[in-house]
């Protein structure tokens, strides 16, 4: 198992390599838990989160089983797509976090992608 240090080593690392690459596109963060998953597009330049979707919200909470399987994350990234459309941002830069791209992190990105979203 990571240690703490280790995993925030890491996700700087991520952070620091897709800000490179960026060219001002808005971020996509993921932060999962044991119970749940959030999601949020983030505009670095202006230090402003656009939009942002979680297992949390009353309208995923009732029809998913739990808030911590594929299911549920493939629920919030087509989420996140929809309001990422309706707030006029197509493009993005896919940043993971310290989570591998596997399981939830990946159905979520997927589902992202099916929505409409660009990365």
């Amino acid at each position: 198992m990571a240690s703490k240090e280790t995993t925030l080593r890491r996700s700087a690392r991520v952070r620091r390599q897709i800000k490179a690459v960026s060219n001002g596109r808005p971020r996509l963060s993921v932060h999962r838990t044991s119970k749940n998953i959030y999601v949020q597009i983030i505009d670095d330049s202006r230090g402003h989160t656009v939009v942002a979707a979680s297992t949390l919200e009353k309208d995923l909470k009732g029809s998913l089983k739990t808030g911590a399987d594929i299911a549920a994350a493939a629920a919030v990234g087509k989420l996140i797509a929809e309001r990422a459309a309706q707030a006029g941002v197509k493009d993005v830069v896919f940043d993971r976090g310290a989570y591998i791209y596997h399981g939830r992190v990946k159905a979520l990105a997927e589902a992202a992608r099916e929505g409409g979203l660009n990365f």
